[in-house]
């Protein structure tokens, strides 16, 4: 197979691209917009850059004299505009060049963020749902030049020609597509003023939508934003202002948070959500930039722990990506996120100083919010933190309450250990907070910043096993055989076995073993069954004298009484087995298989004592 011949350019000649029009737009469907839905937000967006290089012109036009009328009838779907228009050199300069925009023109550069778009390849979206795209153009800056028509393909060819005035008699773009086939979903007449009312619900320009049917046609956007409009009242306001996030939402908010920073041209407003959300999930919010809808899902508008609200804002001066589907990150984003973080607190901070039932409510609710807050803010903690909930010995109960209680607390470092001790510590009167979950154990320990009378400490295990009573010699030498059967019994769980008396009686046993304790004897375990080689070795290193677990047995308990009496020593071991299954249930903490297949070896063989016994 001989290659055919190809002509040579002279050494260092330049080339043009050539572009493959089709897969472009594949490359724009796949990788670029979220959705064919975009073609329409594009037209719209070009449409209303159109209007504001046209209101540059012409300053003192009435504020209605331009708009926007949209048409859809099935056959076809039309954007028509007053805007400033195309003249012919314009139509090859912009619509013959992809990734050219009018908005780069040098006559506008510098103040081209009166525009949205900044990229010159919307129109190419218009391929997603059609195979040709019509414009019809006629331009108000030079108002002699003729109307021109331009004709693109999706093959990547196009026509140019002109046209006499009365084609177009107004200046202004007409954009018309005959919609493929396959793209009905999205060329409807209803899914047309769907997706017209969804992007461009809060533009400035009039917009009104047409069907075809003869009717007066449905505005788009027949008010201004809710923000943006007059109120009797301040209720009435904040009514409207809740309707609106509810409408937007699809839930009725704890309260709305109006935001404003005149800096970058944001208003909007931040709609509290009346039900706690899972930590660390961060919701969309919905972000106009100067009227359309940019994104419903822009996470980054707002920091990681303002998880309690979603955001509805239209702003002037925030910076679209290419797909203009999110924002760009740079410092104007940053200093936006602060200012609206800024808001959220002050909200939180009127709530706490003027409305104490919203400020229950919200924390009932956000509580894990507002703790992720606290740790970062001393502000809000100064604020929230006697009013935060928390786990403690004595119910679930806020700081400030526990406080006025225990002068010294207690705190626990993980959920497990609290449920170890809690039933032990608040009988012996011992003040123990849950610290196991997220951000408690570190806000308990800043509480004497807050209240300097009150001490906090972690939970040492001796201070609890100062508060078991030990029992009397008799007693303990009487249990002595039943306590070294059941040593010998639990040996493999590496745990010893006591005999103490403890409130509350009813608690047959306390069993004394933190995670940490487990994993050191888990690795010793591992260093003795691999001793000798490598990974004996490395563990050996890392090894440490392994703490060993403690069940201490209640005397106060009918249950242990009877144990340590019993002088059948395989019936002795098993009740010790029971026992210590038991208080690995009341732990909570997950059972490692040997306990398991203990508890219920130790069920089975108690069932079989006393059938035996019966018989």
């Amino acid at each position: 197979m001989t290659l055919p011949d190809i002509p040579l350019s002279p050494a260092g000649a330049d080339r043009t691209f050539q572009v493959d029009l089709r897969g472009l737009v594949d490359l724009l469907s796949h990788h670029l917009y979220s959705s064919p839905r975009v073609y329409l937000r594009e037209l719209m967006q070009n449409a209303v850059d159109a209007l504001t290089a046209r209101r540059r012109l012409e300053p003192a036009a009435p504020a209605d004299a331009f708009g926007i009328r949209l048409y859809a009838d099935g056959s076809v779907v039309r954007v028509e505009d007053d805007g400033v228009g195309l003249t012919e050199g314009d139509v090859h300069t912009f619509l013959a060049t992809i990734g050219r925009s009018s908005k780069r023109a040098e006559k506008i550069a510098e103040q081209r963020a009166d525009f949205i778009g900044q990229f010159g390849i919307g129109l190419l979206s218009c391929f997603l749902v059609a195979d040709e795209i019509h414009v019809l153009s006629r331009s108000a800056a030079t108002p002699e030049a003729p109307a021109v028509e331009w004709r693109g393909r999706g093959d990547g060819s196009y026509t140019v020609r002109t046209l006499p005035a009365s084609a177009r008699p107004r200046p202004g773009t007409t954009v018309t597509l005959t919609p493929r086939a396959d793209a009905g979903e999205w060329t409807r007449p209803a899914q047309v003023h769907t997706l017209a009312r969804h992007f461009g619900s809060l533009l400035r320009h009039p917009v009104a939508f047409d069907d075809g049917t003869g009717g007066p046609g449905a505005p788009v956007n027949p008010e201004p934003a809710p923000w943006a409009r007059t109120y009797p009242t301040p209720g009435a306001r904040s009514r409207a202002l809740a309707a609106y996030g509810a409408e937007v939402f699809g839930f009725t908010p704890l309260d709305t948070i109006e935001l404003d920073l005149p800096a970058v041209g944001l208003k909007g407003i931040a709609c509290v959500l009346p039900e706690a959300v899972p930590a660390g999930r961060r919701h969309g919010h919905r972000v106009h930039v100067k009227g359309m809808l940019l994104s419903e899902q822009a996470e980054e508008i707002l920091p990681e722990w303002a998880f309690f609200v979603r955001c509805v804002v239209d702003a002037e001066s925030l910076r679209p990506t290419a797909s203009r589907e999110s924002l760009y990150e740079d410092d104007t984003l940053a200093a936006v996120r602060d200012a609206l973080a800024e808001r959220l607190r002050a909200w939180i901070a009127r709530a706490a100083a003027s409305d104490p039932d919203l400020l229950a409510r919200f924390l009932q609710a956000h509580h894990l919010a507002v703790k992720s807050l606290a740790v970062h803010d001393d502000e809000i903690l100064r604020m929230l933190l006697p009013w935060l909930p928390f786990e403690t010995t004595d119910g679930h109960s806020t700081l400030d309450e526990f406080a006025r209680t225990h002068r010294t607390v207690l705190v626990t470092s993980s959920v497990e250990e609290f449920r170890q001790v809690a039933a032990i510590a608040s009988a012996a009167g011992l003040g123990v907070v849950n610290g196991g979950y997220t951000y408690d154990r570190e806000l308990v320990h800043r509480l004497p910043e807050i209240r300097p009378e009150v001490s906090v400490a972690d939970l040492d295990p001796a201070t609890l096993t100062a508060h078991l009573d030990p029992v009397d010699r008799e007693t303990e030498l009487a249990a002595a055989a039943y306590l070294a059967l059941a040593r010998d019994a639990l040996a493999v769980f590496d745990c010893d076995v006591a005999l103490r008396t403890f409130q509350p009686a009813s608690a047959p046993a306390l069993l004394m073993d933190s995670r940490e304790a487990r994993h050191e004897r888990t690795r010793s375990q591992l260093a003795r069954e691999q001793e000798g080689g490598v990974w004996g070795d490395i563990l050996s290193a890392l090894r440490q004298e392994a703490p060993r677990a403690q069940l201490i047995l209640n005397q106060l308990n009918p249950l242990v009484r009877t144990a340590v009496a019993i002088d059948e020593p395989e019936l002795a071991r098993t009740s010790a087995e029971a026992l210590y299954g038991q208080a690995a249930m009341l732990s909570r903490r997950p059972l490692r298989p040997a306990e398991s297949s203990l508890i219920n070896r130790s069920f089975l063989d108690l069932l079989a004592h006393a059938l035996r016994k019966d018989s």
